[in-house]
C-alpha cells in the first residue's frame, strides 16, 4: 500500500512505460510527403522524436511515446502517405532519448 497526501491506496500509481524505437523505411518514401505526414501522425498519435530522408532512399524515423501510441504510428508506417509504397519497414528498439516533439530534420 502507498500512502500519500494523508489518503491510502490500494496499489501503487502506474507510470506509463514509454518505448524508443528505430525504424527505417524502404520503398518509394522520399518525394512523396511521407515525412511531413509521419509529422502529422506524430502529433496525432503523441509520439515524439524525428524523421529524415536518408541518402540510400530509405526514410528514417526515432519515434518514443507510449507502447499503444508507437503500436499505431508503426501501423500507419507500414502504409505511408496516399503516394508512397512502402516496401519494408524495419524497426529496432533503442534508450529514450526523451524528444520533446516531433521534426523533420534536413540533412545538408
Amino acid at each position: 500500500m502507498e500512502k500519500r497526501h494523508g489518503k491510502t491506496r490500494k496499489y501503487p500509481l502506474i507510470e506509463f512505460m514509454k518505448k524508443h524505437l528505430k525504424i527505417r523505411i524502404h520503398g518509394k518514401v522520399q518525394g512523396v510527403y511521407f515525412r511531413a505526414t509521419a509529422v502529422d501522425k506524430a502529433h496525432l498519435y503523441s509520439v515524439s522524436g524525428f524523421t529524415r530522408n536518408e541518402s540510400d532512399g530509405t526514410v528514417y524515423i526515432e519515434a518514443e511515446g507510449e507502447e499503444e501510441s508507437l503500436k499505431k504510428f508503426v501501423e500507419w508506417c507500414h502504409i505511408g502517405s496516399p503516394r508512397a509504397i512502402v516496401e519494408e519497414v524495419v524497426i529496432v528498439e533503442g534508450d529514450l532519448k526523451h524528444y520533446q516533439n516531433f521534426i523533420t530534420v534536413r540533412v545538408i
